[in-house]
């Protein structure tokens, strides 16, 4: 196989792997992402994908290790000390406002956490994308608001504006891009911290109504 037969294969498969991710065919979009690394081992791109996937179905340890061969292969090197500083036990800017407005908010500390593990994911979804925090506190307030409405909190925009220092509408604008990459959803699994999780019960209704269907149709 020629260099450019690999390199045409590597592109396909990495798209048939985007595909899959948006789909939220995890399983499906780490093979084809891995299947790209092997043929075209140094495209940053395929290694970063292959990061993004792993962490979308919450697989954090292959996650890193995935980032590993991304860092390895990034030749730009302002994108590679962005993720680099993932690395880090230091808390950034943006963790300690959100940290300290979700107490404020009288957060509990499970959601804390969620509110870390959601800005964690954000950096790495984001892919190659310049990613300026200029203002710590608006990220933060967008994701102390997005981890309050998949848990159902009873609080309002203007309120958790307040703490954090912003305008409401400022805090929307963040708030509707942190669900766009993140590709959030109420009482998503990822960062709900409920006991039961309402998402189970449509879960299973869907599966009943599949299984009456299947009872009702007449085959024989």
């Amino acid at each position: 196989m020629t260099a450019q037969t690999k390199r045409d294969r590597a592109f396909q498969l990495n798209k048939e792997g985007l595909a899959h991710y948006e789909s939220w065919e995890i399983d499906k979009a780490v093979a084809a992402f891995v299947k790209a690394i092997a043929a075209v081992p140094d495209n940053p791109e395929y290694h970063l994908n292959l990061t993004r996937a792993y962490t979308r179905g919450g697989h954090y340890d292959q996650a890193m290790e995935a980032m590993g061969g991304y860092l390895q292969t990034e030749t730009k090197s302002d994108v590679a000390a962005r993720y680099e500083r993932l690395f880090s036990t230091a808390l950034d800017d943006v963790e300690v406002a959100l940290i300290e407005g979700m107490k404020t908010l009288e957060m509990p500390v499970d959601r804390i956490g969620k509110g870390i593990q959601m800005w964690l994911e954000y950096r790495i979804t984001v892919g190659r994308r310049p990613l300026p925090t200029p203002k710590p506190a608006l990220w933060a307030a967008g994701i102390a608001y997005a981890i309050a409405k998949i848990n159902f909190v009873k609080t309002n925009r203007a309120d958790i504006a307040a703490v954090f220092g912003i305008s409401p509408q400022s805090l929307k604008t963040k708030y509707d891009e942190i669900v766009r990459t993140l590709d959030l959803m109420p009482a998503d699994y990822r960062y709900f911290t409920g006991d039961v999780n309402p998402l189970d019960k449509l879960v299973e209704a869907a599966q009943l109504l599949e299984e009456l269907d299947r009872q009702f149709q007449d085959d024989e």
